[in-house]
């Protein structure tokens, strides 16, 4: 079992979420402005994400694309729209979930977005949905519901008090810990230890990979050893009764068989992309 340390100390962090590409100073200007008014009418329209986007549950779920706040949309207005009647016409479009989720996918969002990280005014979950998406779909994955899923779980574990253990009575540390107390779980305990599992395993060797190819070489575990242990975790609580409840076995199956290229994906998306702070998030 893994004595890897799942919750380093706060006063150890940098969570600020930057990108790896040049910020011109005007670059987002040249986007196009948003003409007088247009803000008002976004916000009329958009609230920030229906009630039941905001239910807490102690476990992530996907639901990034319905936490959009009205200033993700008059960020994806003003990237798009040329002149005040593109921005009506944007505004009736992207109040179509079908639509908008085609709108979202226009590689104008993703270049703004990386090219003005230092001017955003967006929220986290549609920063990381966009760029999750960018590098699952050239991973040739398509599936929305898996990148709300995967953006949710970078938003989550963005903040390191998040990668604890999600029972109260098994606040490991360590994997090793969860993984023992897993013994004595009651079956929702155990859903909600062997998710945690799934995502933390995910989330290093995608994000730290470069950290676990390191500490290998001293005798710690492998990425190899944490995918069989993500893709071991996704597949026993995707047939969960939680699992079903929350629609969520599709997505952990999606996971598990496909666990490597997300991984692979996100270490795109740490290399070339998003620098989450200083690796500090990941300590043995």
């Amino acid at each position: 079992m893994a004595g890897e340390k799942l919750n380093p100390e706060p006063n150890t962090l940098n969570l600020e979420l930057r990108t790896k590409r040049a910020q011109p100073a005007d670059a987002e200007r040249t986007t196009g402005e948003t003409q007088k008014g247009g803000g008002n009418l976004i916000r009329e329209v958009f609230q920030d994400g229906p009630l039941f986007a905001k239910e807490e549950v102690p476990m992530i779920q996907p639901n990034c694309r319905a936490r959009f706040t009205a200033q993700d949309f008059e960020f994806v207005v003003r990237v798009l729209a040329r002149d005040s009647r593109q921005q009506v016409s944007l505004v009736e479009l992207l109040t179509d979930p079908e639509t908008r989720d085609q709108v979202l996918d226009h590689e104008c969002l993703y270049r703004a977005i990386l090219e003005n990280t230092g001017n955003l005014t967006i929220s986290p979950q549609f920063y990381f949905y966009i760029l999750s998406r960018l590098v699952l779909r050239r991973s040739g994955i398509e599936d929305r519901v898996l990148t709300d899923y995967v953006a949710a779980l970078l938003e989550k574990f963005s903040s390191a008090r998040q990668m604890r253990g999600p029972v109260a009575d098994a606040s490991a540390t360590y994997l090793s810990d969860l993984l023992l107390a897993l013994k004595g779980a009651s079956p929702y305990q155990a859903f909600l230890i062997q998710t945690h599992v799934g995502n933390y395993a995910l989330f290093v060797t995608g994000i730290f990979h470069e950290n676990i190819e390191s500490r290998r070489q001293r005798g710690a575990p492998s990425c190899s050893f944490y995918e069989e242990l993500g893709k071991t975790s996704f597949h026993a609580v995707a047939t969960h009764g939680v699992a079903k409840k929350f629609e969520l076995g599709p997505v952990f199956e999606t996971l598990a068989d496909r666990f490597r290229d997300c991984r692979l994906a996100l270490n795109k998306l740490a290399d070339e992309l998003v620098d989450l702070g200083d690796h500090h998030y990941y300590q043995p």
